[in-house]
């Protein structure tokens, strides 16, 4: 089953760093059968990234997929990305312990705002979420950029023409 999440949540993180998953995820979560999620620092953000079990295996199987395990350099990138992963499971009120060291990592304090970003969700410090991710006049010219290229027509749209 796809999942895809959306929108965007506030929560707080307890003393402990436990913190309630959103129950229209977990919704999601348990309509596709997926029971638990692994959780890593985004690669470019300084958020936290929370992958349904199988797209994280989806997208592990694609990232080794394009490393050669002979080649050194390509060890250490896979190393990286493997190396500092937690497993999350929920509890039975439906929490999650977010460990210290990853509190750390995306400057969460106890304010955290959940995003869906269609198959991951992204948890941030709610600090951090205040001001939009870019200018509203930037984006639009993204956006516009990007939807106008050769792809830009959808499989409906195809199929109308």
């Amino acid at each position: 089953m796809l999942m895809r999440f959306v929108g965007n949540i506030e929560a707080k993180a307890d003393a402990k760093g436990r913190v309630f998953f959103p129950s229209v995820f977990r919704k999601l979560l348990s309509a596709a059968g997926e029971e638990r999620l692994i959780m890593r620092k985004d690669i470019f953000q300084p958020c936290l990234v929370l992958y349904p079990e199988s797209v994280w295996n989806e997208q592990l199987d694609l990232l080794r997929s394009r490393l050669n395990r002979w080649n050194a350099q390509h060890q250490q990138i896979f190393r990286q990305f493997v190396s500092d992963v937690e497993i999350v499971g929920l509890d039975g009120n439906g929490r999650f312990l977010i460990p210290k060291r990853y509190l750390k990592m995306a400057d969460i304090k106890q304010e955290v705002k959940f995003i869906g970003m269609d198959d991951t969700i992204e948890i941030w410090s709610a600090e951090r979420t205040v001001q939009p991710f870019m200018d509203a006049t930037a984006f639009g010219q993204a956006i516009e950029s990007i939807m106008e290229g050769p792809q830009a027509t959808s499989s409906a749209q195809q199929q109308i023409l």
